[in-house]
């Protein structure tokens, strides 16, 4: 290919990638071609499709797992995620470009205009920040907890992209390998974070703040994680660290996700609840799910979506389909939760 060739379709490349809907703004219609993109937003199911995913679901949950089995991968719970973080290292870390589409809250002081930014269909912007003074950015104090960070694909683009000197962001993970993996990382800031292990389902938690304290609590792909009879504990746990006026926000797995539908018979601990191969485990959740969990433990629902994503394999012609739950819940700012 000849310089003046190649110079011309770095071109045209680069004015597809301006044209290109952005993340979030992908919405499929009865014209498009559903292999021109990776992945389209907000794909609504017919019932033949919602029949057919509650079907799979049924014959993949008709065998279920021994009980010798479920015990086996209780005890070894830690020893699995450790395997898991071991064996992938921060490979797979990325910084998540949908998480401040998503929640805005997470970076809204920044005085740069480098935050990733949202276009609505209809043209208008939403900004994943928030314009204030630099002596309001100076002033303002706050801190988010993240549960289940991982290596730190949540906690490193929120300390990235905020400008809060007096940001404190908590940061704990039932794998000593991941907080390890996290602490050696160069991102990771100790005057603006803080990373420790800790177990959820825990009776009582050690964590480096007191009750009501917490602005923001974050769980990402987290909660499925934990046996769903041990989830409102840790709900209620989450309820009494957030101050008064404070928020969770939640992203996870919804039900009859294409990883829900993937499951072979024997793999079912309890309804909607599996185990990988790796013997970590996964539960799938509903809007409703989540609604009884966090208002059982006295906060007010603020949002409850299900985003429904449909990605193809555009060398295969092969469609998948994704479901996932998001949520956001506030505490009240007056009385006892």
């Amino acid at each position: 290919m000849s310089e003046a060739t190649d110079s011309t379709a770095v071109l045209e490349k680069s004015e597809q990638q301006s044209i290109r809907p952005q993340f979030g703004n992908r919405f499929l219609s009865a014209d498009d071609d559903v292999f021109q993109h990776n992945a389209w937003d907000n794909v609504e199911w017919d019932e033949e499709q919602e029949h057919a995913a509650l079907e799979g679901v049924k014959k993949n949950s008709t065998i279920k797992m021994s009980e010798e089995e479920a015990t086996r991968l209780e005890e070894e719970a830690d020893q699995n995620w450790d395997r898991f973080y071991g064996v992938h290292q921060n490979r797979f870390f990325k910084d998540r470009h949908w998480l401040f589409t998503e929640f805005p809250e997470l970076a809204p002081y920044k005085r740069s205009s480098d935050v990733p930014e949202r276009v609505l269909p209809d043209g208008e912007t939403v900004h994943s920040r928030v314009a204030v003074s630099d002596t309001e950015v100076k002033q303002q104090r706050r801190t988010i907890f993240e549960i289940g960070c991982g290596v730190g694909n949540t906690v490193f683009p929120i300390l990235k992209y905020s400008d809060e000197e007096k940001l404190m962001v908590y940061a704990s993970d039932f794998s000593r390998q991941a907080i390890d993996i996290m602490c050696q990382s160069p991102e990771y800031d100790t005057k603006r974070c803080q990373a420790f292990v800790l177990d959820a389902t825990a009776e009582r938690w050690d964590v480096p703040f007191e009750e009501n304290s917490i602005d923001i609590v974050v769980l990402i792909f987290v909660l499925s994680a934990i046996d769903p009879e041990r989830m409102q504990h840790v709900v209620n746990q989450i309820a009494r660290y957030l101050k008064p006026g404070g928020m969770v926000m939640l992203r996870d797995y919804g039900r009859y996700d294409l990883a829900q539908l993937r499951f072979k018979p024997g793999k079912c601990l309890k309804e909607n609840f599996y185990a990988r191969g790796d013997g970590t485990l996964v539960y799938f959740f509903t809007q409703e799910d989540l609604r009884t969990l966090f208002t059982k433990a006295g906060l007010i629902e603020q949002q409850n979506i299900v985003d429904r994503r449909l990605q193809v394999n555009r060398g295969k012609l092969i469609k998948m389909y994704r479901v996932w739950v998001q949520v956001k819940f506030r505490k009240p700012k007056d009385g006892p939760v």
